[in-house]
């Protein structure tokens, strides 16, 4: 797998959608590491310039998370912030019900599992763009029922920008055939063992129509004491705005003592 850090200070590791990469969590932004966060990010198996895998479940993208936070983040006595969006989401998820300890908050961006895996055919769709047209047709299928000329042509480009950046789009195919046919865990009600602070970040449909806002709404409720933001209604959604979001996370663990200066830090 190949991934970077940035900066000194708490760690904070950030995990990508689906047929993403590490670029499109904060989009590039560098605020946290400016800020006094080390911030690590790496490609899933298969995307961007990481390797391929077998196959793709979010067992495997735990353990590969697993893999990372021994390489990258076992020096922090303090422990990590671990967050992620969609797929990386559940992935963030996924470890820290199983192993809540040195996860010291959470930020959830996107989260679209509702306790059943997504079998819709729209990800064999998507998967057979990609291998039989490229990033173009790719993103075409992917902002096809995008809700106006100005959400379909942000989708549009989002969606081709990240598809050629990946060194192995047929592994890329692959995943999106098998991961939403997979589940991090059983049920949503497991999310009220989490016990450290969460942020979930949502967005409106009228933008993001695959990561519906009641999903997030419905996480929020299940989990003690977590907080939900988003963009205002008829903006671009906050999970697509690097810089903002990541002043959004830094208030967030300010809030909670978490930043450089605070009593945990």
């Amino acid at each position: 797998m190949v991934g970077e850090i940035e900066g000194e200070g708490p760690g904070i590791l950030l995990c990508h959608g689906l047929s993403a990469t590490r670029r499109y969590v904060v989009h590039g932004s560098r605020y946290l590491p400016r800020r006094g966060y080390r911030l690590v990010t790496y490609d899933a198996r298969g995307h961007g310039q990481s390797d391929p895998a077998a196959t793709y479940d979010y067992g495997g993208l735990a353990g590969d998370l697993d893999l990372v936070i021994d390489s990258t983040l076992a020096m922090d006595s303090g422990g990590a912030v671990l967050g992620g969006h969609s797929m990386g989401c559940h992935t963030v998820t996924r470890r820290a019900l199983a192993d809540p300890e040195g996860i010291r908050a959470l930020v959830l961006i996107g989260p679209v599992f509702i306790g059943e895996a997504d079998a819709d055919s729209r990800w064999d769709r998507r998967a057979d763009a990609l291998e039989r047209g490229g990033p173009e047709a790719f993103a075409e299928v992917v902002a096809e029922n995008s809700p106006g000329a100005k959400a379909r042509e942000t989708v549009y480009r989002l969606a081709r920008d990240r598809a050629r950046l990946h060194l192995h789009p047929e592994a890329v195919a692959q995943a999106l055939r098998e991961v939403p046919r997979s589940s991090p865990f059983r049920s949503l009600e497991e999310l009220a063992n989490l016990r450290m602070p969460v942020l979930i970040v949502a967005s409106h449909d009228e933008f993001d129509p695959g990561h519906p806002r009641q999903v997030a709404e419905r996480w929020a409720e299940v989990i003690p004491g977590a907080e939900l933001i988003g963009e205002a209604k008829g903006q671009s959604p906050l999970a697509w705005q690097g810089g903002l979001l990541s002043r959004e996370i830094e208030s967030f663990l300010n809030r909670h003592s978490l930043g450089p200066g605070g009593s945990d830090g």
